[in-house]
């Protein structure tokens, strides 16, 4: 119907007579009911865009009208391929006339309808989950932008649905894993969309990496907002590793040791150093060179409080190189990844 104008469009199929609840006569003259509506740009809807809402079917001059009988066997059955919501899926498989694969589409469309309307919102909540592979450990977040959509139960098992395409593709990085396909041929990226059609929020794939070690350990807070991965070059007590672990998730250090300490973070620091003695009047009259080592035990004290294994275990005297080495005086942690959602 558009301004109040039927559509002829000849017979169709599966639709039943509201009436009379008998299937229609393929003989009888069929008129579609658009959805009333208008464009984007406010102008009325062109004909044919409309949703079919339902049929005319005319017949010896009397009208009956026919809409879609649509099972709830078939709603749950979409529902479980797809995730999307029951009113969704059953509005999906109205506008698809009983076909799953083209109520599919419809599903997948409407995610990208979202994530076009939601680009400028933020998601600041969301999931982080990790998994250890034998000598690899893997790390992703699915950020959302309520902690309604985050805690959700479905919601942690997409995530964890994508993390397993990262395992079985050993995806390197977030870019690879984005591209990669699940079992049934969609990429990360197109399940992201999906997840966006779901629940009607900005979904994105914030962070995903991964390591390779001799001995990786995997820690999530309970929160599930910050979570960490710890590569050892060697076997070591679970404990220690666990300890190592949750050092890293709470203390948030840059890196490992100074050696791996990024250049670019160093050369910031060295300049809020110095920048920062040149202020204090007590240095006005200091040679350069006393300035310089001024400066040089700042950064000592910077990478003691800084890098994983120079700091002090939490509530304790001696430094995570010190605990580890309590274990196994050979052992050190060779690889670290660390994620967390912030506002």
């Amino acid at each position: 119907l558009i301004n109040g104008n039927m559509l002829p469009l000849g017979n169709a199929g599966a639709f039943a007579d509201t009436q009379t609840g008998k299937e229609e006569n393929p003989d009888e003259e069929v008129l579609e009911v658009e959805e009333p509506g208008t464009d984007g740009d406010g102008s009325p809807r062109c004909r044919g865009k409309g949703r079919i809402i339902a049929r005319v079917f005319i017949h010896n001059n009397q009208k009956s009208t026919r809409t879609m009988e649509i099972k709830a066997a078939d709603v749950m059955k979409l529902r479980k391929m797809t995730g999307a919501g029951m009113m969704d899926c059953k509005k999906a498989l109205a506008e698809a006339e009983g076909d799953f694969a083209r109520a599919q589409d419809i599903i997948r469309e409407k995610g990208k309808l979202v994530v076009a309307k939601r680009a400028d919102r933020t998601a600041t909540e969301g999931v982080v989950v990790t998994k250890i592979v034998g000598q690899k450990g893997y790390i992703l977040c699915l950020a959302c932008e309520t902690d309604f959509v985050a805690q959700n139960a479905e919601y942690s098992a997409s995530a964890n649905a994508m993390l397993d395409v990262a395992v079985k593709t050993d995806a390197a990085d977030r870019d690879a894993l984005l591209a990669a396909k699940n079992a049934e041929g969609r990429t990360v990226e197109e399940m992201v969309t999906e997840k966006s059609g779901q629940t009607g929020e900005k979904i994105e794939l914030a962070y995903y990496a991964r390591i390779e070690a001799p001995y990786c350990h995997a820690y999530v807070h309970f929160n599930k907002k910050l979570g960490t991965l710890i590569g050892f070059n060697k076997v070591v007590p679970e404990e220690v590793a666990h300890t190592v672990a949750m050092q890293a998730t709470a203390m948030a250090p840059v890196s490992i040791s100074e050696a791996d300490c990024p250049a670019d973070v160093i050369e910031h620091e060295r300049k809020i150093a110095v920048e920062a003695m040149k202020q204090d009047p007590k240095n006005a009259n200091k040679p350069e060179a006393i300035l310089e080592k001024i400066a040089e035990g700042k950064m000592r004290k910077f990478f003691e409080e800084n890098t994983l294994l120079n700091q002090p275990v939490v509530g304790e005297k001696e430094t995570i190189a010190e605990f580890i080495h309590k274990a196994d005086k050979d052992a050190t942690v060779i690889a670290y990844k660390r994620f967390a959602l912030e506002a």
